[in-house]
């Protein structure tokens, strides 16, 4: 065993050569999925959701509906199911409106409502689906079935991990380290201003 042999620490994983090609490959990770949060949060903010196509259909019951996300999710299951189409991928609730009440059930790909009607035997049922733009928008809004929200949990601890190894590389380099830190600051009490005039 060479006793000269140079010892492998902690910050060799923060050398220039490492961070430099974790960042690059990091980067082209996720440049994807970066594009979509970023288009469409932008966008969003203008008020640009993306489309739906709309349809409508009667529901007969044997029973009026009642106001019970269970039963009502059943019914939404079942009517589906009928028409052949799978369920929403994100999560029903029940929106209620003074006396009145209705199954909201949102996904990526679809959205659909159940209502009752005056017509204590029939409900509408809106199934609505969605554009390619709002199917992102639906994604970015965390609509979207489990494999996507581990995804999305994925970018986001990516997202983290290329501004770190950036600060690191910046901080690195001697003469970034000033104009780094003046940075930082800034950007710190940016947020904070944001934050307290939002």
């Amino acid at each position: 065993m060479n006793r000269y042999r140079k010892k492998v620490t902690g910050m060799d994983i923060f050398n220039r050569s490492t961070l430099m090609k974790a960042h690059a490959l990091l980067a082209a990770f996720i440049l994807p999925v970066a594009i979509m949060f970023f288009v469409t949060g932008a966008l969003y903010t203008w008020g640009i959701k993306g489309n739906y196509v709309t349809n409508a259909h009667e529901i007969h019951l044997v029973n009026p509906i009642q106001d019970e996300l269970s039963e009502l999710v059943a019914l939404a299951k079942k009517e589906l199911q009928r028409q052949g189409l799978e369920t929403p991928t994100g999560q029903a609730k029940i929106k209620r409106m003074g006396s009145s009440f209705r199954l909201e059930w949102t996904g990526s790909n679809m959205d659909i409502i159940i209502e009752p009607t005056s017509e204590p035997l029939i409900a509408k049922l809106e199934i609505k689906n969605t554009s390619l733009h709002r199917q992102f928008v639906q994604l970015h809004k965390a609509k979207g079935g489990e494999p996507f929200k581990v995804y999305a949990v994925a970018f986001a601890i990516a997202l983290l991990l290329l501004l770190v190894s950036g600060f690191i590389m910046a901080w690195q380099t001697p003469k970034l380290r000033k104009l780094t830190l003046a940075s930082a600051v800034l950007g710190v009490a940016m947020f904070v201003a944001m934050v307290v005039a939002s």
